[in-house]
């Protein structure tokens, strides 16, 4: 009778060439998903069990992540022990070296852990670039990773009354878009943090001009179906001058997805899902607690 350990791992990747985070159907061969590449990964670990990975937060293709996050179970031979967690990233890292995706940090945890359900925030920052009136204008280390706006300035103080209207508990119907989750999630949404600060390149020490960049951040335990994005290009308008903040205040009122002016959603390639947050003691296992044994149904798979 063989053991299982469930193990957490945190990886950043860049979205681009990507179908999203989450696997795609087989029939699918343009892109594939973020899942795709670690399974594939784990599955050269030689697990005796299927390869099945819960990620806890998706994002759309294009979307990058700083730091998303999933679990993972994985039986080894009953002559070899778990595997030590930098021992694990490193092997994971080495099998994922030809994809922009990359482990940074794996636990292990507790059987019953849940990478999703168990997550107390997700932080998300959405990268802005002012002045560039094409993407080729900026370094290369910031192309498909910012919006670029030809506007050379944002009434940044109007963003930040904008955005701390959504502060807090609000019905979220107006900033999410359709998708087959819709009529099972409440619309209803804590959002802790809505704030813009400036940013910069990522090369700017580097490049031969300054180009200002602001970072939106928006913190919540979890989100709607491109709600940041629609969030993030209403508070833009809104330093545009293109919609004021009462008809902002009106449109989070109005409850209804609707009502979401055509078009105004941001981009998907300059959001990036920075964080996501755990309990320390979610993660730790017991002294006492053995890792489970797989039913008996999962070991003749």
């Amino acid at each position: 009778m063989h053991n299982c350990s469930r193990y957490l791992i945190f990886f950043q990747y860049i979205g681009t060439k990507y179908s999203g985070v989450v696997k795609v159907p087989p029939h699918q061969l343009d892109k594939k998903g973020v899942q795709d590449h670690l399974e594939d990964a784990i599955r050269r670990l030689r697990p005796l069990n299927p390869v099945s990975l819960s990620i806890s937060s998706r994002t759309d293709r294009g979307v990058h992540a700083l730091s998303n996050s999933a679990h993972f179970d994985l039986q080894r031979a009953p002559n070899k022990p778990p595997f030590a967690e930098d021992i694990l990233a490193e092997a994971l890292n080495f099998h994922l070296r030809t994809e922009q995706i990359r482990i940074t940090r794996a636990y292990h945890v507790p059987a019953d852990f849940h990478a999703r359900f168990q997550a107390q925030s997700r932080t998300y920052v959405y990268r802005i670039a002012l002045g560039v009136s094409h993407h080729s204008q900026l370094p290369l280390t910031d192309c498909n990773l910012c919006w670029n706006l030809r506007d050379t300035e944002l009434n940044v103080g109007a963003i930040r009354e904008a955005a701390a209207l959504l502060v807090g508990t609000h019905d979220f119907s107006s900033f999410r878009a359709f998708n087959s989750d819709m009529p099972f999630k409440s619309p209803v949404k804590t959002l802790e943090v809505a704030s813009i600060e400036p940013g910069s390149t990522f090369a700017h020490t580097h490049f031969h001009r300054e180009i200002p960049f602001w970072e939106l951040t928006f913190k919540s335990r979890s989100f709607l179906y491109k709600q940041v994005r629609r969030m993030t290009g209403a508070l833009v308008a809104v330093g545009q001058g293109r919609l004021s903040v009462p008809q902002l205040k009106e449109l989070l009122e109005a409850r209804d997805s609707l009502a979401y002016p055509q078009n105004l959603a941001a981009p998907a390639y300059g959001l990036f899902l920075s964080r996501v947050d755990y309990r320390e003691e979610d993660l730790q296992r017991s002294p006492h607690t053995s890792d489970r044994e797989l039913p008996s149904s999962e070991k003749h798979k």
